[in-house]
């Protein structure tokens, strides 16, 4: 239910630029080659030579990320949570499932945060540092200090006017859009949790990103819907209507003012709301909002 820009953002630790530096380049291929010690070899050479180098910090964190990882096979009997692969028994029917379980070693762990968190400290300005902090935090399911770091983020985003930089301190283009864009992302990884617990965070992230760029459309309707979620319709139309006087032609907020709408038992306006879904010229759109309107009436 939740919009997200369609602009794919994709934060890869191992795919960095290389900037002719031996160091940054042997450490690349090191990291391809899951090679720990010629990793750390190379990080106490660089460091020795370069200590002041933002890439190093990366390296460091990069490592130490990638070592406190322990991933572990399993066998399921029901669907695990993520990808896995079906077991058939001979009569064709599932059996069981493979899958993988993912924890992390919270001593190692939290040497890699120590690193970003000298990298954003000494170079406030490289949103790949950030970005990568919140990238982990969201894997280990630390949702409180994912969203703790990502308004974090937004606030420093006010201060910088979005002149970031990425990685060998590369210019980002169209930086107030790209950065936008990965907080939409974030807030939809909440959202497919599938726990409702994490509703506030998107609030909150929402909430704080509309301190600074009001017109946000995308964190508008994310509170509109986590009021929707937890069935406080009324709340949810009052930001669901803030979010169409920005964006009319926006067919996922007028179908949530539409949904709101329906679910408390206001056909007369729920229709309304579908009738302007069938003046898109998308034929599912069409299809959608006219099996709506047939089963209110």
């Amino acid at each position: 239910m939740l919009k997200t820009i369609t602009k794919a953002i994709t934060f890869t630790f191992l795919a960095q630029v290389c900037s002719g530096q031996d160091f940054q380049q042997e450490f690349n291929a090191a990291i391809q080659e899951n090679d720990t010690l010629k990793q750390r070899e190379i990080l106490t050479q660089w460091e020795q030579s370069e200590p002041g180098n933002p890439e190093l910090l990366v390296g460091y964190f990069n490592h130490y990320y990638l070592l406190s990882r322990k991933e572990m096979i399993t066998l399921t009997a029901e669907p695990p949570v993520g990808e896995s692969l079906s077991i058939t028994d001979s009569t064709g029917q599932t059996a069981g499932y493979i899958g993988s379980d993912l924890s992390f070693d919270q001593d190692v762990f939290q040497k890699a945060i120590n690193k970003i968190d000298e990298g954003i400290t000494l170079y406030p300005d490289r949103l790949d540092m950030r970005f990568g902090k919140i990238y982990v935090l969201g894997k280990t399911e630390d949702w409180e200090a994912f969203t703790d770091e990502i308004i974090t983020t937004v606030r420093y985003s006010a201060q910088n006017k979005n002149k970031w930089k990425w990685t060998n301190n590369e210019e980002v283009t169209d930086s107030e859009l790209f950065f936008l864009t990965a907080l939409q992302d974030y807030q939809v990884e909440l959202y497919n949790t599938g726990n409702d617990e994490l509703l506030d965070n998107m609030r909150e992230i929402a909430s704080e990103i509309l301190n600074h760029y009001p017109d946000h459309v995308e964190s508008i309707t994310n509170i509109g819907i986590t009021y929707m979620l937890t069935e406080q319709y009324d709340k949810a139309l009052d930001y669901l209507k803030k979010a169409v006087k920005i964006a009319p032609k926006d067919d996922v907020v007028i179908s949530n003012i539409a949904y709101s709408y329906k679910m408390k038992d206001d056909k007369k306006n729920a229709i309304k709301y579908y009738k302007k879904l069938q003046k898109f010229d998308d034929p599912g759109i069409k299809q959608f909002a006219d099996r709506q309107i047939k089963e209110l009436n």
